[in-house]
């Protein structure tokens, strides 16, 4: 029997606890949306203010560490790419 799988497999509300760590000081929320995909938030811990919200992103209710891996370099890779309102509007 291989345990190695097993140890490295985490529930949904234990990746999002590892994903909170990782996003930290940021604040970081996530929810399933459909039985395979979520929705993740990042937020200002200060204000509550949404700094971006990333709808469809592949889950499940039981994920490996580089699922959680690919989730979170997916949530830096739309955050990198994100560029604030405000930025655009000092722009015009």
């Amino acid at each position: 029997m291989n345990t190695s799988n097993s140890v490295n497999k985490v529930s949904f509300p234990n990746a999002c606890q590892l994903m909170r760590w990782h996003f930290h000081p940021m604040g970081f929320e996530a929810s399933m949306d459909a039985p395979r995909s979520m929705i993740a938030r990042l937020f200002d811990r200060a204000s509550g203010e949404t700094l971006i919200a990333i709808a469809g992103i592949p889950c499940a209710t039981v994920m490996n560490t580089g699922e959680v891996a690919r989730i979170i370099q997916a949530v830096e890779d739309e955050l990198e790419s994100f560029v604030p309102p405000r930025a655009w509007q000092a722009l015009a």
